[in-house]
C-alpha cells in the first residue's frame, strides 16, 4: 500500500495533499513547486519565438530585484508560511531579467517529473521587476501523471480541496510503522525484545531486561528520563493524539471551502464534490442535482465495495495461476532432464559417427529449455508485479472504506472506483494461462541409415488434432425455444484451433446435424421446438483434421410459449405499448402485426384481451407466415388464417372464403383465445372461454405465427405463457 501514499512528485509519503481537478493527489508544497504563472500575454507565444534581442511583453528591464534569481515566489505564504489574498499564487520573471537568455535551469524529482527551480524573490521584486502596465497573469498546474493542465484562480492552490482522508491515512501508517520499529536496540535475541522504555539523553530504546542491565537508575544516569517509547495512535504514551483522531473519533468535522462556519450535509452530483446548505442558498450549487451526503457516503462505499470484490477475485486467481507456474517450473526442469536423458542413450546406441551430432543436438535441447523457462520467469515477475499493484490498491481502498468522512470519501471515490475497476480489466482473457508447455514438442529419428547421421537434427512433431472442448455449463441456458451453448479449449492446449462444429438433434432423440460451424465459442440457435428435448455436443478442427466431440449436453426448451408482439415485422400504423403486449392502430383501415414466436410443432393457446371496442368494428385473430400480407384484413390472402369477429357474429377466414358462420361475438373486456394444435395439424378458436364454432381449419402443417389486424377503433392486449385449457387440452405424444 505505500506506493498508493507517495507523492508522485517527490516520491516521500503525501504532505497535506491535495485533490487536482484530474482526481490525482500531489503534495501541497510540491504543487508550488511545479505551479507556472505566465502573463497573459504570452500564453500562446513560446519565449524563443519573440524578435531576437527584445524581451517578451510581460518582462522588464533588468533592476535592482531582477538579479535575485530567474523566478519569484510564490508570494507572501511561500516566503513567510503565511497566508492572504494572494496566497499560493506564482510569479516568474522573463528569462531575459536573469541575464542568463534563453537557457533555463531545471530540476527532477525523485520521480523524475521536471519542476522549474523557484528561488524566492525579495518582497516588491516581482512588482518592480514588471512594467507599469502590465497586463494580468494566468497561473497553471500540470498534473505529474496524467499531464492535464489545470487553472488557478483568485484563490491560487487553496482553490483545490484537501484530501484529508489520504492525509489521515498517512499519519495512521507512519505511526503503525513506527510502532512496528520501536524494538530494543540493544538486545542479542533474535528477533529483539519489544522496547519498554526510551531515554530521552541517550535516544536509545530499551527492554525492560536491558535498562536494568546497560541504563540503571543509579550514577550518571540517575538524571536520565525514561518515557514509554513510541507506539500506535491512541496508545497510553503512545505518540498518537488521543485516540481516536486517525480513526474519525476526535477528528473535527470538515468544514466548506467557500462558508467556513458551515459543514458539509449535501453532495452536489454535478460537481461531484461536497457543499453545505448556504452552497445551495447562495452559490453555484443552486440549480445543481443534490442530494443528502450520507446516502452518497453508502451508495460510492457499496460500488467501491463491489469492485473491489471484483479485484479480490482476480487477485486469489493470481495467487493460484503463480502455484501453478512455480509447479509448471518443475516440470519443465524434469521433463527436460528427461529429454537429455533420452537423447544421450539414443546418440550413445548410435557408432562413433554420431559423436560430432550429441553436442549440437544437446545445445538445442537446452536453448528450447532455457526460452521457456525465461518465458515462464517473465511471466511470474509480470504477473507478480500485477499482483502487488492489484494487492496495494486493495488494502488502500479497504482503509479508504474503513474512514467515517462522508465528504472526504466522496471527494476521492469516484477516482478510485474508477481505478479498481480498471485494474479489474486488465486481468484480460488469457492472462492467467502460461505462455508455454511443459512438454519438449522434439524427437529424434534414429532409424536413418549411417550415411544419413550426419543430416541428424531434431524434427517437429506433427501438429495433433485439437483435444476435447469443454462446454461451459454455466452459460448454456435455453429461452422460450431458443437455445445457448458455450464451450472452450482446455487449459494448457496450444495445439492450433481453426474452428468449431456445434451438433444439434432434432428434439425427438433422432440424428444430430451441424448446426454451426466458425470460430465462436459461444452460439444462440433459434426456431427450436416447444417442450422438446435436444442434446448437442461440439469437436474442434484444424488443418491435421477433426478433433473427438465433447460430452453431450440435454437442454429442454420452454413447455409453453411467452412472446409479444413484433415491432419489426408490424405495419407502421400499428402502435404498440405495454412492453409490446399492447396492440392498437392509427389507421381506420385494417393493419397486421404479427407475433414473435413460431411455432412448427406442438400445442399452443393465447389469449387476446379487447381493451377497446368502437363503432363495431372487425378485429382478426389467427395464425400467419412470416410473409403475409400486413395492410389488409388478417386472412384475406393464402398467407393467413383467421376468425374476424364483430359484436354479434364471426366467420373464419383464408384466401378471402368466409365460412362458418358463427352467433356471438366480442365487447369491451371480452377476451378471444387462439388453440393451435399442430399434432393434430388444426386451429380452434375461443370467445370467453367457450369454443367459437367448430374447428376453423383442418390441416395446418409448416411453420406459422400469431398474427392479429385491426384498426383504430380496437385496442387488444396479448396474454401468452398460458397453459392448454383442461377441457381441450391434448396428451403429450412421447419421443421416439
Amino acid at each position: 500500500m505505500e506506493e498508493e501514499l507517495k507523492c508522485p512528485v517527490c516520491g516521500s509519503l503525501f504532505r497535506e495533499p491535495i485533490i487536482l481537478p484530474c482526481s490525482h493527489n500531489v503534495c501541497l508544497p510540491c504543487a508550488r513547486t511545479i505551479a507556472v504563472q505566465t502573463p497573459e500575454s504570452e500564453q500562446h507565444l513560446p519565449p524563443l519565438l519573440h524578435p531576437r534581442g527584445t524581451a517578451p511583453p510581460a518582462a522588464a528591464a533588468p533592476g535592482p530585484g531582477a538579479a535575485a534569481g530567474s523566478a519569484a515566489c510564490l508570494d507572501s505564504e511561500c516566503a513567510a508560511g503565511g497566508g492572504g489574498d494572494h496566497a499560493d499564487k506564482l510569479s516568474l520573471h522573463s528569462e531575459t531579467d536573469s541575464g542568463y537568455g534563453s537557457y533555463t535551469p531545471s530540476l527532477k524529482s525523485p520521480n523524475g517529473v521536471r519542476v522549474l527551480p523557484l528561488v524566492p524573490a525579495p518582497p516588491g521584486a516581482a512588482a518592480a521587476a514588471a512594467p507599469r502596465g502590465a497586463g494580468p497573469t494566468s497561473s497553471s498546474l500540470t498534473c505529474p501523471q496524467c499531464h492535464r493542465s489545470a487553472s488557478l484562480d483568485q484563490r491560487g492552490l487553496r482553490g483545490f480541496q484537501r484530501n484529508r482522508l489520504l492525509e489521515a491515512i498517512v499519519q495512521r501508517y507512519q505511526q503503525g510503522r513506527a510502532a512496528a520499529a520501536a524494538k530494543c536496540q540493544l538486545c542479542d535475541r533474535s528477533p529483539p525484545e519489544p522496547a519498554a522504555v526510551l531515554c530521552e539523553q541517550c535516544e536509545v530504546l530499551y527492554c525492560a531486561a536491558c535498562q536494568l542491565r546497560c541504563h540503571p537508575a543509579r550514577g550518571p544516569f540517575a538524571k536520565h528520563r525514561l518515557v514509554p517509547p513510541p507506539g500506535p495512535p491512541g496508545a497510553p504514551g503512545g505518540g498518537g493524539d488521543g485516540g481516536g483522531k486517525g480513526a474519525g473519533g476526535g477528528r473535527k468535522l470538515p468544514t466548506c471551502a467557500e462558508h467556513d462556519l458551515e459543514n458539509y450535509s449535501m453532495y452536489c452530483v454535478s460537481c461531484r464534490s461536497p457543499v453545505c446548505y448556504q452552497c445551495l442558498e447562495e452559490g453555484k450549487h443552486g440549480k445543481h442535482d443534490v442530494k443528502a451526503l450520507g446516502a452518497m457516503w453508502k451508495q460510492h462505499k457499496a460500488q467501491l465495495s463491489q469492485a473491489l470484490n471484483g479485484v479480490s477475485d482476480k487477485a486469489k486467481e493470481a495467487k493460484e495461476f503463480l502455484v501453478q507456474l512455480k509447479n509448471l517450473l518443475q516440470q519443465i526442469q524434469e521433463n527436460g532432464l528427461d529429454y537429455e536423458a533420452c537423447l544421450v542413450a539414443q546418440c550413445d546406441a548410435l557408432v562413433d559417427a554420431l559423436t560430432r551430432q550429441k553436442a549440437k543436438l544437446l545445445t538445442k535441447v537446452t536453448k528450447e529449455r532455457e526460452h521457456k523457462l525465461k518465458v515462464v520467469w517473465d511471466q511470474i515477475n509480470h504477473c507478480t508485479l500485477k499482483l502487488r499493484q492489484s494487492t496495494g490498491l486493495m488494502e488502500y481502498c479497504l482503509e479508504v472504506i474503513k474512514e467515517n468522512d462522508p465528504s472526504g470519501f466522496l471527494q476521492i471515490s469516484d477516482a478510485l472506483i474508477k481505478r479498481v475497476q480498471v485494474s479489474q480489466e486488465q486481468w484480460v482473457k488469457g492472462a492467467l494461462e502460461p505462455k508455454v508447455s511443459a512438454e519438449f514438442d522434439l524427437t529424434l529419428d534414429s532409424e536413418p541409415l549411417l550415411q544419413s547421421i550426419h543430416q541428424l537434427d531434431f524434427i517437429q512433431m506433427k501438429c495433433r488434432v485439437p483435444p476435447v472442448p469443454l462446454l461451459q455449463l454455466e452459460k448454456c441456458c435455453t429461452r422460450n425455444n431458443s437455445v445457448t451453448l458455450a464451450w472452450r479449449m482446455p487449459p494448457l492446449s496450444h495445439n492450433p484451433v481453426e474452428g468449431y462444429i456445434l451438433e444439434l438433434d432434432d428434439g425427438d432423440g433422432g440424428q444430430f446435424r451441424e448446426v454451426y460451424v466458425g470460430k465462436e465459442t459461444l452460439c444462440t440457435i433459434d426456431g427450436l421446438h416447444f417442450n422438446s428435448t435436444y442434446n448437442a455436443r461440439v469437436k474442434a478442427f484444424n488443418s491435421s483434421g477433426v478433433g473427438p466431440y465433447s460430452k453431450t449436453v440435454i437442454l429442454q426448451t420452454s413447455d409453453v410459449a411467452w412472446f409479444t408482439f413484433d415491432p419489426s415485422s408490424a405495419h407502421r400504423d400499428i402502435v404498440l405499448s405495454n412492453d409490446n403486449q399492447t396492440a392498437t392502430c392509427n389507421s381506420y383501415d385494417d393493419r397486421v402485426v404479427l407475433g414473435t414466436a413460431a411455432f412448427s410443432k406442438g400445442v399452443h393457446y393465447w389469449e387476446l384481451h379487447v381493451d377497446r371496442y368502437d363503432n363495431h368494428p372487425d378485429p382478426a385473430f389467427g395464425i400467419a407466415r412470416i410473409n403475409v400480407v400486413k395492410d389488409m384484413m388478417l386472412g384475406k390472402d393464402d398467407k393467413a388464417w383467421a376468425m374476424y369477429v364483430d359484436n354479434n357474429r364471426s366467420w373464419f377466414m383464408h384466401c378471402n372464403s368466409h365460412t362458418n358462420r358463427t352467433e356471438g361475438g366480442v365487447s369491451k373486456g371480452a377476451t378471444v383465445g387462439v388453440l393451435l394444435d399442430l399434432n393434430k395439424h388444426n386451429l380452434t378458436f375461443y370467445i370467453n372461454g367457450q369454443q367459437q364454432g367448430p374447428p376453423a381449419f383442418e390441416n395446418v402443417e409448416g411453420v406459422f405465427m400469431p398474427a392479429l389486424s385491426l384498426n383504430r377503433n380496437v385496442q387488444v392486449t396479448l396474454h401468452t405463457g398460458l397453459e392448454v385449457p383442461q377441457c381441450v387440452k391434448q396428451p403429450k405424444l412421447p419421443n421416439n
